[in-house]
């Protein structure tokens, strides 16, 4: 069956002195033992590659929009494309700007000597602005689409969510929850601000004019710029994230990081202009509130007409599927 062969080490490159296909060459040290088999060893076979690992079900690739290029101007002409949606909506459009200066009013009204709960509240408005204008986001897309604009495109678009699957990725509800997220981040600027006020003024502050004397020109004392700072830093991440998170929202069938991811995308790719941007939407509204809030009549509406051709500048959502009727279960 089998017999060591006692013949001195092969060198390297020289063949079996006895046969090819039916030995094994064993080499231990200096010596060459080779087995014989009575039947002929079979090659072995060529092993097959693995195939490529497969992603996970239920996990898909989060896809973003592609960014259109803009001037860094370009802002100043979504304020006049907003400027002629307003125009054209006329009152439909001016009642999303009177219910906050009516809600402002009321606020004022019950809380006017406690202005340092005032500040923070009137402050935070900038915060859920972008989901109280999801209506002339609507009213928007209406006129470039050549659709009607009426009370029953205003009413779908503040309950198409009743009808909506939860489960559905992208659904409606999805606006819903971004909404919330605006809403507890607005709060938590409130909360923020009613402390540090509180807490840090030298003397109480209960109407506008201690604001400006205890807050603002207080001498040696640095709690204006530590307030602003504050604000600052909880607004550019807001503003980062909603920028054109809720046309987008509402536009297309996204979820919420799809949204925010692309709403940062457009901030990278075109800081300049957005930067532009956050100075209007901050000057106008400071002008809406200077106005005694008269001039959020005209501020919010027009600044959300423009928030909607800001999105459709920035983004080519043309990959994106759109977000379906309510009666098709969107």
């Amino acid at each position: 069956m089998m017999r060591p062969d006692k013949e001195p080490f092969l060198d390297k490159g020289q063949h079996c002195r006895i046969c090819q296909a039916d030995c094994a060459q064993i080499r231990l040290g200096t010596r060459h033992l080779q087995v014989s088999f009575e039947s002929t060893v079979p090659p072995h076979p060529t092993p097959t590659p693995s195939p490529p690992l497969q992603p996970r079900a239920g996990r898909s690739v989060l896809a973003l929009p592609v960014m259109r290029a803009i001037r860094p101007g370009q802002p100043l002409r979504w304020l006049r494309r907003g400027a002629q949606d307003l125009r054209r909506c006329g009152w439909m459009s001016l009642l999303h700007g009177l219910v906050p200066a009516l809600f402002g009013g009321l606020l004022l009204l019950l809380a006017h000597d406690r202005f340092w709960l005032l500040a923070g509240a009137f402050s935070g408005f900038l915060v859920v602005a972008p989901v109280l204008a999801t209506s002339l986001y609507a009213m928007s897309r209406a006129l470039e689409r050549g659709e009607a604009v009426n009370w029953r495109l205003i009413a779908s678009t503040w309950t198409q969510w009743q009808y909506s699957r939860y489960a559905v990725r992208g659904g409606y509800w999805s606006l819903v929850r971004f909404g919330l997220l605006l809403a507890l981040a607005g709060t938590g600027w409130v909360l923020t601000s009613a402390a540090l006020i509180t807490l840090l003024a030298t003397h109480p502050i209960h109407t506008p004019l201690d604001f400006l004397r205890h807050v603002v020109l207080a001498p040696g004392q640095p709690l204006f710029e530590l307030w602003l700072t504050l604000g600052g830093l909880l607004a550019a991440p807001i503003f980062a994230s909603s920028v054109i998170a809720m046309p987008l929202l509402l536009d297309r069938r996204v979820d919420v990081l799809q949204a925010v991811l692309t709403s940062w995308q457009a901030v990278l790719t075109h800081p300049v202009a957005l930067a532009l941007w956050a100075t209007l939407i901050m000057g106008l509204s400071l002008l809406g509130f200077a106005t005694l809030l008269l001039g959020l009549v005209v501020v919010v509406p027009l600044l959300g007409h423009a928030s909607w051709h800001a999105y459709r500048d920035l983004v080519d959502a043309s990959t994106l599927p759109e977000r379906l009727p309510p009666e098709k279960g969107a």
